[in-house]
C-alpha cells in the first residue's frame, strides 16, 4: 500500500481547509439604511457615519437594495494594489 501519498494528500487537505477558513474569517458586515444607489455602488447610512459600498455582476442581494430599505452588508477590506513611496530625508 502506498500510504506516502495519502499522508501528503491528507495534508495538503488540512492546510488548504485551514488558509479556507482563515479567508473565510475576514469578513465583516455593517447595517443601514440605503441612502443612495449609482449603477455599481450605494451609500449606507449607518446613523453617525455613511459608507459607500461598489458592487460586482457576483454580488448577492443587490435586488433588495433600495432608497429607505434597512440592510445588512457583509464584505471584506482587500488591497488592491500597493505602490512603495520612498520616505523624504530631514
Amino acid at each position: 500500500m502506498r500510504l506516502k501519498p495519502l499522508v501528503v494528500l491528507s495534508a495538503v487537505a488540512v492546510l488548504g481547509g485551514a488558509l479556507g477558513w482563515a479567508a473565510a474569517a475576514a469578513k465583516y458586515q455593517k447595517t443601514g439604511v440605503v441612502k443612495e444607489l449609482s449603477g455599481d455602488s450605494f451609500t449606507l447610512d449607518l446613523g453617525k457615519e455613511e459608507w459607500r459600498f461598489y458592487t460586482e455582476g457576483g454580488t448577492s442581494g443587490k435586488e433588495a437594495l433600495k432608497v429607505g430599505n434597512k440592510v445588512t452588508v457583509t464584505y471584506r477590506q482587500v488591497a488592491s494594489s500597493i505602490e512603495a513611496k520612498d520616505a523624504k530625508k530631514k
